[in-house]
């Protein structure tokens, strides 16, 4: 028996199927076909990002990942990034078929995005699962499109807080190793063969040393938004305030990375290079607990008092914030 084969029916047994069918079924004859149609509902997605989009710089016009089918209408869940600012889509199937797709909805402070194809998908949706029950140790399958040669077994090495340099915070993001190759929109199934997360990162301390791994984020997070992105495109609550900065933390210090061109940072006088030592003259410990101040002064639209040091002296900035979304070009089908 080929090693594929026998990976293949390894993984069936353990995420596929019941103890009875994994029992009747030989590799060469089940263990393909069943986890053809496990993974069948991970697509491919091409999205074609308006022009003059503020993402444009940073992540490029035209974007290709994964993403995954999750009802019987057409609805694929992917990594924000992937489709924000997009005009135009395309999804395809492992099986060749290729779809235009309407822009659904973005959310930045979870990183999902949705499209919705405009033709029927031959293929089953995957079923929403859970990413409370995740611990480290759990073995896990990460599936990006084309099928089942990149399906890759995996296991949790960490659930933590993640802080991403762009104005995100995530709780408890899932942390996998070893990495998958195509981790942008791919699914991280559970042992119950359901979605437990969307692929967003790759990174170099997955175990929060120097484990190589990938980042999902939890589809628990998913619920509670997914109506307001169906109908609106985005969450009708009250968002956090976004200033337009990119901060990363070095040697303990807040240094300002990037300013968003246009963005309440910028207009408010905050430059590149600049270290950001207090939030209405509270100094945060880490770029956590500085996303955590800022957003702790109220909604978007509130003014951010930031003490930041420019060119060595300590100034104070009043930083109008807003919502991210309003600053974003989001010409599209929502």
């Amino acid at each position: 028996m080929s090693a594929r084969n026998v990976l293949l029916a390894l993984l069936v047994a353990a995420f596929a199927a019941s103890p009875a069918s994994a029992a009747e079924s030989t590799p060469e004859a089940g263990a393909g076909s069943s986890l053809d149609e496990l993974v069948s509902s991970v697509v491919h997605i091409k999205t074609f990002i308006n022009p003059d989009g503020r993402t444009v710089e940073n992540l490029g016009r035209e974007r290709e990942g994964s993403g995954i089918l999750i009802d019987n209408n057409g609805l694929v869940l992917t990594i924000g990034y992937l489709m924000v600012e997009a005009h135009a889509a395309e999804l395809a199937t492992n099986a060749g078929q290729r779809v235009p797709a309407d822009v659904v909805g973005y959310d930045h402070e979870t990183g999902f995005g949705l499209l919705r194809a405009v033709e029927p998908l031959k293929i089953k949706p995957m079923s929403l699962g859970t990413s409370a029950g995740l611990k480290v140790g759990d073995r896990v399958l990460v599936a990006s499109s084309g099928g089942v040669d990149m399906m890759a077994p995996a296991h949790v090495v960490a659930r933590r807080e993640f802080a991403g340099s762009w104005e995100y915070l995530l709780d408890q993001a899932i942390f996998t190793a070893p990495p998958h190759p195509a981790w942008s929109g791919a699914a991280l199934i559970g042992q119950d063969g359901k979605l437990a997360g969307v692929g967003s990162l790759i990174v170099g301390d997955a175990g929060g040393d120097s484990t190589p791994g990938n980042m999902f984020v939890p589809i628990d997070r998913l619920p509670p938004i997914l109506a307001d992105l169906i109908a609106d495109g985005r969450v009708s609550t009250a968002l956090h305030p976004w200033l337009g900065v990119t901060t990363n933390e070095i040697h303990g210090r807040l240094m300002v990375s990037q300013v968003t061109p246009g963005g309440p940072a910028e207009e408010a006088g905050v430059q590149r290079g600049d270290v950001i030592v207090g939030v209405n003259g509270e100094k945060p410990a880490t770029l956590a607990d500085f996303y955590r101040q800022v957003w702790q002064q109220g909604s978007a639209g509130v003014t951010v008092h930031l003490d930041v040091l420019q060119n060595h002296e300590l100034r104070r900035f009043d930083v109008k914030s807003m919502n991210r979304l309003d600053h974003l070009k989001l010409r599209s089908t929502f």
